[in-house]
């Protein structure tokens, strides 16, 4: 089985949120809902005792993580959440009862439930394009070149991982080394999704920082 997943190189995302207007759009995404969002994390000390302006910030994209040992699944009654060939996380609508017990399941707070179809809702990676050989719309769209998508597993550097205008990571980003390489925090569910951080400190604060949108400021939710 395949393992896609998206790389996010954070020194590169400016925060336009153009990753978000983009899923909102194809996917129909309601109003007060995200399947992407972006965050500014920070600003936090440069280093220990530094006061301002020694801060550093970071913009953080945050959608599904598709997982590789997903609880979502794990607790799903019907087998409406699965995974499929590619590795991703998919919903099934026409099993989904939304019973909402993958909701608390998930460790990152994405999921939610439509409240007019009464079926749970998250990022489905944009099964339908992918599935034709296409990329994700935030990937394709990211004005920054901060995305790129791929198969860890055939390429575990992530240098060939494509992105807008057919570049590759390799081709458009600076070098990075293993430990500038971060993964939210794992809780048994194996996040499979991995963000480049050069130069600056990676704050793994989970609950405040996934949901409750950053360290005191989330960008606009459309």
């Amino acid at each position: 089985m395949a393992n896609k997943i998206i790389v996010m190189d954070l020194n590169r995302c400016v925060g336009c949120t153009a990753c978000n207007t983009a899923c909102k759009t194809v996917n129909e995404v309601e109003i007060g809902n995200y399947w992407t969002k972006v965050v500014r994390v920070g600003p936090y000390p440069s280093f220990e005792g530094a006061n301002f302006p020694d801060v550093d910030w970071y913009y953080l994209p945050i959608q599904c993580q598709h997982c590789d040992n997903a609880p979502c699944v794990n607790v799903c009654p019907t087998g409406a959440s699965y995974f499929a060939e590619d590795g991703t996380v998919q919903i099934d609508p026409e099993a989904c009862i939304g019973c909402k017990t993958c909701i608390p399941a998930c460790p990152y707070g994405i999921r939610y439930l439509d409240e007019k179809d009464l079926i749970v809702k998250k990022c489905n990676l944009c099964k339908d394009l992918t599935e034709e050989g296409g990329i994700p719309q935030c990937v394709s769209q990211c004005a920054g070149l901060a995305k790129w998508y791929g198969d860890i597993d055939e390429d575990p550097s992530m240098l060939s991982f494509k992105g807008g205008d057919d570049l590759t990571l390799g081709e458009a980003c600076m070098p990075f080394t293993e430990d500038e390489v971060y993964s939210f925090p794992d809780g048994g569910n194996a996040p499979s999704f991995r963000y480049i951080l050069r130069g600056k400190a990676w704050q793994d604060d989970t609950d405040f920082t996934l949901r409750q949108g950053g360290h005191g400021f989330c960008l606009p939710n459309y």
